[in-house]
């Protein structure tokens, strides 16, 4: 992009929509969804009927996820948070036992394992894609792990298929193949192979947060699963146990209606943000000092996130005054999404060995993301991709 075309469009296209560094609202509401929550509520609002979360609107949510993303079961949840310690508590872990989470992540999953008991063994993550490294995950395991809990990182599919591999070369002396939890919280959509994340792994969490691909009135979850046993066993967990333990982590019936209408629109909402994505890669294309996102042949990227890198001798210092610029001069936040993410929790800090992950360590210095969602128009595009190249302009 030319100097003088930054410069009018810093000066002529300032957006009026205040972007967030990571959005609060990640989808959008219709008129769809407005009259889903109206209609469910009147239908619920009678002394016979009521607000029970599991009647048939719940129950065909669950069936059209399980459907959309190729899964043979999905129960609905409270949050992904929760899905998150469901499918960590059907592990049935006993002390000692480990479970592999990469560094470069939300604070979730590792707050999981431990919360199960269990051991968190971090894992380093590939520079490009910012997934799991499969050769580092095979490096740590031991007699001990029990499962390979990678994360869909920043709308991209995990390379799903090589955990499994791995699983399989390394099984457990007890339990056998360890198993493969997937976090997609970031990724509702993405795809690996054809293949929508889901359709994998053992088990699989998606978070209808708020900031997400898509919402469900704030927060909310969805985990499938291909084993009927296993569905069988977190539905039980959700809603109090019986033979096991259990509490009520289910998801209300209005959310699953406002759930449904914004199934019917994920597709063209995950298309949207696909096409701010392209426009913004042809925009900062041949930027100095950054590296754009990058994206795997078989997969396809949702985007959640626009994650860039800074080279390693801007790391730390440089890329915080590029932010800083990007932030306080041109009211473009951007965020660092996400650092090793002991460093962002005390518990996990206190917990966890992170002794040995220089990798993870120099990325979480490195990168930051540039505010996406699937309503930024083409102006405003233009505009937050001037910034960011005054920004760095200003910085070498």
């Amino acid at each position: 992009m030319e100097a003088e075309r930054r410069k009018e469009i810093i000066a002529t296209q300032k957006p009026k929509i205040p972007w967030a560094n990571e959005p609060t609202m990640g989808s959008y509401y219709g008129e769809e969804e407005f009259e889903a929550v109206r209609r469910e509520m009147e239908r619920c609002n009678h002394p016979h009927i009521g607000f029970h979360a599991h009647n048939d609107t719940a129950l065909e949510f669950e069936e059209k996820f399980a459907e959309w993303c190729g899964a043979q079961h999905a129960i609905s949840v409270n949050g992904a948070g929760s899905g998150l310690d469901m499918a960590v508590m059907a592990l049935d872990l006993q002390p000692g036992d480990e479970v592999i989470v990469p560094a470069i992540n939300f604070k979730a999953a590792g707050l999981s394992v431990l919360g199960q008991g269990g051991t968190v063994v971090w894992c380093e993550v590939d520079e490009r894609t910012f997934q799991a490294d499969p050769e580092d995950i095979a490096r740590r395991i031991t007699s001990k792990t029990r499962a390979i809990y990678p994360v869909h990182m920043n709308g991209m599919a995990a390379p799903i298929d090589e955990y499994l591999e791995i699983a399989n070369e390394h099984p457990h002396p007890r339990h056998g193949p360890l198993k493969v939890i997937g976090d997609a919280a970031r990724s509702c959509g993405a795809r690996l192979k054809g293949s929508p994340v889901g359709s994998w792994e053992w088990i699989c969490v998606f978070s209808f947060h708020t900031m997400k691909n898509m919402t469900t009135l704030g927060e909310g979850g969805m985990v499938v699963t291909q084993d009927a046993d296993v569905a069988a066993k977190l539905r039980k967990i959700r809603g109090f146990g019986g033979d096991v333990w259990g509490t009520n982590y289910k998801m209300t019936n209005v959310q699953a209606a406002v759930g449904l209408a914004q199934l019917e629109r994920i597709d063209e909402m995950l298309e949207q943000r696909r096409t701010v994505a392209a426009q913004r890669d042809e925009l900062l294309a041949g930027i100095p000092e950054i590296e754009l996102p990058y994206c795997p042949e078989d997969r396809w990227h949702t985007y959640y996130l626009y994650t860039c890198l800074v080279p390693e001798e801007w790391a730390g210092e440089k890329r915080d005054e590029i932010m800083r610029i990007m932030a306080e001069e041109f009211e473009i936040p951007c965020v660092v999404a996400n650092p090793p993410c002991y460093y962002s929790n005390e518990f996990l800090n206190r917990h966890t060995d992170h002794s040995d992950l220089p990798r993870s360590e120099m990325l979480g210095k490195r990168l930051f993301c540039v505010p996406i969602h699937p309503l930024i128009s083409s102006e405003d595009n233009e505009y937050i991709c001037a910034a960011l190249w005054e920004a760095v302009e200003r910085v070498r």
